[in-house]
This record gives C-alpha cells, sequence and structure tokens, in this order.
C-alpha cells in the first residue's frame, strides 16, 4: 500500500463539511481527464463489502481521500486496505486537504503509481 505520506498533513478538526465533497469532486476532475489516454476511474465502486472512492479496475488501483474521520477508525481503513489488496489492488490514500491544496502533487503520485 502506498499511502502518500509525503503530502499527509494534520487534519483539522472540525473542518468545513463542504470539503470532503469538494475534496472528491476536484479530484474527480482531474481523474476523468485520464480517459483521454485510456485510463478509466469510476467514482463509488462497490468490491466486495467495500466502496472505493475511485477505481480503476483495468489498472487495480483504488485512491481513497481521506478526512478526520479516518484518525478514529485506523483499525477498520487497515482492515479495509488489507481486503483491497487480497484482491490485487493498490490502494493510494490522500488527505481532504491536500487534495484540495497540492492536487498537482497528489496527481505526480497518481501518475507515478499508473506507469508501475
Amino acid at each position: 500500500m502506498h499511502c502518500a505520506g509525503e503530502l499527509r498533513t494534520p487534519a483539522l478538526a472540525g473542518g468545513a463539511r463542504e470539503e470532503p465533497e469538494a475534496a472528491e469532486a476536484k479530484l474527480w476532475a482531474y481523474l476523468r481527464s485520464l480517459k483521454e489516454d485510456g485510463i478509466h476511474f469510476r467514482r463509488q465502486h462497490a468490491i466486495g463489502p467495500y466502496i472505493a472512492d475511485f477505481c480503476a479496475p483495468s489498472r487495480k488501483l483504488i485512491i481513497e481521500v481521506d478526512g478526520s474521520q479516518h484518525l478514529n477508525q485506523e483499525e477498520y481503513d487497515v482492515e479495509r486496505t488489507a481486503f483491497l489488496e487480497s484482491k490485487g489492488y493498490r490502494v493510494l490514500r490522500f488527505w481532504n486537504t491536500d487534495v484540495m491544496n497540492k492536487i498537482n502533487d497528489v496527481m505526480g503520485v497518481v501518475l507515478e503509481e499508473l506507469e508501475r
């Protein structure tokens, strides 16, 4: 699993409620632009009992956008990631704040992973 650790910043407690939706919408716009290169992502894609924020099934790549709620559910996230990896997927996780403020860095990590 790759956790874009170099991009992670401390989550702000009590952040704006729109941030998760805004971060996902922003990343979705960037991921959809990859269609021109033959890379197709799906949004809210079901895999077993879990729903991935974004998934490129043909590339076996999942991207998760995490907010502060993930600070309190680390065990669940580890279990979920283990399940997804057992199905052959690679999982990238980014904080909402990184998607909103460092989208070029986030997309750099995504593109690098797609080249593997």
